[in-house]
């Protein structure tokens, strides 16, 4: 009995009951992939856009398999583009648990989806008869970054001055005609070339800072005008302060109430914030790649 009554007497009020289980293995693997995920955040912040290519390329060759080896250019194995176009170029996932994948799969996989049909390579030597072929790009051209860091046209390699055209796509698949705006990425001469009769529309990257500084503005905008409601309604009351001398009192304790309230918020835990989703996050690590 004195065990117990020692117990009792140890016992903090307040205090919750000690678990009698272990959490399940799949909860301390989650808040490890959490907290991995926080860490590889500011390492890809600090990343350049091709950088974070050639990561994320590597990253799917570790962990879906192949070698960079597989894709160095091999003259017996070329193919020209009607050959693409009829094979009509696929790449099929393992149907995995979405469960079992880690963070780092996760936004790998994400970054291979979106490659291959973001942007196409483009044949310009018939442009001045308003005359263009596109294809999709083929694996290896992926890998090298051609057609996205370096010049779209399949003649030329150029990868400084690039601009983001959106052209109208064509292609036949399954024997169905089907039409997709893609982006092809092209130096000035190229450029020149594409808009030779027409004028195409250029790709620009959405400014995030302009952004940021419309929705600044607007807060500060209605900070002045709730200030500017206050400073009228201070004017009021001190017409009235003669004939109000109860309301004084009455606002006192409010105001012991309310700092009575701001004690209590640093007795229990910080309120949580919301966190940008996973989705959110892959989109805004992908924001200047795919410009």
């Amino acid at each position: 009995m004195s065990t117990l009554e020692d117990d009792l007497l140890l016992k903090k009020p307040f205090q919750k009951e000690k678990h009698g289980k272990v959490a399940h293995k799949q909860v301390a693997a989650d808040l490890l992939d959490r907290e991995e995920a926080r860490n590889r955040r500011f390492h890809l912040i600090a990343m350049d856009a091709y950088q974070r290519h050639t990561k994320f390329v590597n990253d799917y060759i570790l962990y879906y398999g192949g070698k960079k080896e597989d894709f160095r250019r091999l003259g017996e194995n070329d193919k020209t583009d009607l050959d693409v176009i009829r094979e009509n170029h696929r790449f099929l996932w393992n149907e995995e648990d979405e469960m079992d994948m880690t963070w780092e799969k996760r936004l790998a996989k994400k970054y291979y989806d979106k490659l291959f049909k973001e942007y196409c390579i483009a044949d310009l030597s018939r442009y001045k008869e308003n005359k263009f072929g596109f294809r999709w790009r083929v694996e290896k051209e992926v890998i090298s970054g051609k057609g996205q860091f370096f010049c779209g046209n399949k003649c030329c390699d150029v990868k400084e001055g690039l601009k983001s055209w959106e052209v109208n796509f064509g292609y036949i698949e399954h024997g169905e005609k089907r039409n997709a705006l893609v982006k092809l990425r092209l130096c000035q001469e190229c450029s020149f070339k594409l808009n030779f009769h027409h004028r195409k529309k250029e790709v620009k990257l959405k400014n995030r800072k302009g952004r940021i500084k419309k929705d600044c503005e607007e807060s500060s905008h209605k900070k002045s005008r709730l200030s500017s409601e206050e400073e009228t309604s201070k004017k009021k009351d001190k017409g009235h302060s003669s004939s109000n001398k109860s309301e004084d009192s009455v606002n006192r304790n409010s105001d012991e109430e309310e700092s009575a309230s701001e004690s209590e918020l640093w007795k229990g835990p910080l309120p949580e914030t919301d966190e940008k989703s996973q989705e959110e996050e892959f989109d805004e690590y992908f924001q200047d790649l795919f410009l």
